[in-house]
């Protein structure tokens, strides 16, 4: 008797187990700022910014994984800033600015930037990308690239579609055609793959993968367009005609990235 009813409680504990492991995470929502700027005295000015009072004040906030990023190629004439940061829900990234604006040290820390003239602004603009997270990658996945940062390339790709509808088709094709699994597969060490739900060049998704150096960049797109799982699912007829333009974007972290 005693037999039966101890594993009967371990049929319960591990089939609870099994059903808690098999809930898959929330999505969650990214958001990328990108900083323009006219000259190198802003590039400073908002550097230290970032990484002396906004990256410390995401940290106490919960927010750990902030990546920061600057192009490999600077276009002198626009001058630009990435930071990428992940938030578990919409109410945390609404909720943001007020808690800033609370946190004295943060006040502190980045008093240059923030009480910054009108005659000696930080920046030219701000520019804001509003991601949700795939359902096939709901979370964002710090890269496993041990290579320098100095080296390091990061691609940053956006695909544009040509209507809302193909949009949806592009992301069911990372999702449930499993284009998810060939760069798995592959190794491309993705941080994070998101529908764009607001930005300047909608309807279009996003996506970031790592790279040690630009040969091992090209070297795995080079095994991409070979391998026989993205053949076969770029001929489905279903999925073609989704993307209309596909941007990419080499980047690098600074040294103070958290990614």
């Amino acid at each position: 008797m005693k037999n039966s009813t101890l594993s009967f409680l371990l049929f319960i504990f591990c089939s609870l187990s099994v059903f808690a492991g098999e809930k898959p995470p929330a999505q969650e929502y990214y958001q990328i700022r990108v900083y323009h700027l006219k000259t190198d005295a802003q590039v400073e000015m908002v550097e230290n910014y970032l990484n002396k009072a906004y990256l410390p004040a995401l940290h106490r906030a919960g927010i750990k994984q902030v990546g920061v990023f600057k192009p490999i190629a600077q276009d002198t004439a626009d001058l630009r800033i990435y930071v990428l940061v992940p938030f578990k829900t919409l109410t945390q990234f609404e909720n943001l600015p007020a808690l800033l604006a609370k946190d004295a040290t943060h006040a502190s820390a980045g008093k240059d930037y923030l009480d910054a003239p009108h005659d000696n602004k930080p920046y030219a603009r701000i520019e804001n990308i509003l991601l949700l997270a795939f359902k096939g990658m709901p979370v964002l996945t710090a890269s496993t690239v041990t290579s320098p940062k100095s080296e390091r390339v990061y691609e940053l790709r956006s695909y544009e579609s040509p209507t809302e509808k193909y949009a949806v088709n592009k992301i069911k094709m990372f999702n449930d055609g499993d284009e998810f699994g060939i760069f798995r597969k592959l190794n491309f060490n993705t941080v994070f793959c998101g529908e764009v739900l607001a930005g300047s060049k909608m309807p279009n998704l996003m996506y970031m993968t790592t790279f040690k150096d630009k040969a091992d960049r090209d070297a795995h797109w080079k095994a991409f367009s070979a391998d026989p799982d993205w053949k076969k699912l770029s001929a489905v007829e279903s999925y073609k005609n989704n993307v209309s333009k596909n941007e990419q974007l080499f980047i690098r972290p600074t040294e103070y990235s958290d990614l």
